[in-house]
């Protein structure tokens, strides 16, 4: 409702009798409805008006504010310090798309705390406790400022993913049914998926360079510099695994490779046509091991690797009851259907918020010449490297 009384416009519906008996008293009447039509006009222009906000605030969602600054986090640890900045058109276009992303997590957080499936404050700091036991604090307080983050964001930010992770679950994840039959019949649809053409080799490794790398992915931030370093840490990795060490940990924990150290190592399925085209060393390594053993340290020309064969497979058709391609199959049957699902829920949400993007309307406005908006109100920080993305707005697409 407006200040001056609500927007209707009831007292214009009623039709002005013009007939010759009574056009002088209709004239009249309309004369003196003149100045209250006016009023009438100036308050559904009021009805119109925008909504007042201070200049930070770049978003409502059912009136809690989406600032500015936050807006820029996100931005700032989304652009590569290193490279090229960003054009103005650019940086709009990414600030769009994190505060839109910002909109549905601050949606999906209302219907997770309604719902009574917010975070507690027990498995926010199981959470928490898991991220920060890989590092020391002296690492661990490195990767947070390498994300310009404090503790508290991160903890406020894990209460946030875990909250809608919960919420999900329960409203989208658990209806979700994989029958045999639909198995069947994705099988039967593209069953010339499942032909091994020849055999396959999944595998893992842990890369170690003496050199020092421009950009090192692990948990630990190691990087050996030089050979005597690479082999020191060869030897206690290889120790280590020997020991029982688990190889993805390590993997994450140190191997220099920006590719697969992420993953815990991970190369994924080798064909053996490959193989033939590798070092001829990795290819005979490989060949000899067998599933789930893992390999001394292999000394090449610009590396020294430790590779784990996690399986092999022959060439030929794999059927429908092959254990593997069940899993396959269902696995992605339910990522397909979870990913509409989870679209669908979001869209629903978003209709019965009331949701404001004023960067949006300004940018509009000015047909996109915002160059203040543009302009970071933080320094750029380096991309984090080893912890997850918590920190980030959840992906909810």
């Amino acid at each position: 409702m407006h200040p001056s009384g609500p927007c209707d416009q009831s007292s214009l519906s009623e039709p002005l009798n013009l007939s010759p008996s009574s056009s002088s008293r209709a004239l009249r009447r309309a004369a003196a409805l003149l100045p209250m039509a006016g009023l009438v006009f100036s308050v559904l222009a009021g009805c119109k008006q925008s909504e007042h906000h201070a200049a930070d605030v770049w978003a409502t969602v059912n009136g809690t504010e989406i600032k500015r600054d936050e807006i820029e986090k996100y931005y700032r640890s989304q652009v590569n310090p290193e490279g090229q900045e960003p054009s103005q058109e650019e940086a709009l276009s990414l600030k769009l798309n994190v505060t839109d992303q910002l909109i549905n997590n601050e949606i999906l957080l209302e219907r997770a705390k309604k719902l009574n499936l917010e975070a507690s404050d027990g498995e926010v700091e199981d959470k928490f406790t898991e991220l920060k036991n890989p590092f020391t604090e002296e690492e661990f307080q490195r990767q947070l400022k390498a994300r310009g983050m404090s503790v508290d964001d991160l903890k406020r930010d894990l209460r946030r993913q875990l909250s809608i992770q919960k919420l999900l679950n329960r409203e989208v994840a658990a209806k979700i049914t994989i029958s045999d039959q639909d198995v069947l019949d994705f099988y039967n649809a593209n069953h010339n998926q499942f032909n091994v053409a020849e055999p396959q080799y999944r595998i893992s490794q842990i890369v170690v360079t003496p050199r020092k790398e421009l950009q090192v992915r692990n948990r630990k931030n190691d990087d050996a510099t030089n050979e005597a370093e690479a082999q020191r840490k060869a030897k206690m990795l290889s120790d280590k695994l020997n020991s029982g060490a688990d190889f993805a940990q390590l993997a994450m924990d140190y191997s220099e490779d920006v590719n697969t150290a992420g993953n815990g190592g991970d190369l994924g399925y080798i064909p053996e046509s490959a193989l033939n085209q590798s070092d001829p060393m990795l290819k005979k390594t490989v060949i000899a091991l067998k599933p789930g053993q893992v390999s001394p340290p292999i000394q090449l020309k610009d590396s020294i690797r430790i590779l784990k064969l996690v399986a092999r497979e022959a060439a030929g058709q794999r059927g429908v009851n092959d254990p593997q391609v069940q899993q396959t199959v269902r696995d992605t049957l339910r990522n397909r259907k979870e990913q509409l699902l989870r679209s669908a829920y979001l869209a629903t949400a978003r209709d019965e918020a009331k949701v404001t993007n004023y960067l949006a309307q300004q940018v509009v406005e000015t047909a996109g010449k915002l160059p203040d908006a543009a302009k970071s109100t933080l320094p750029p920080v380096k991309p984090a490297v080893s912890l997850p993305a918590t920190s980030s707005p959840a992906n909810t697409q």
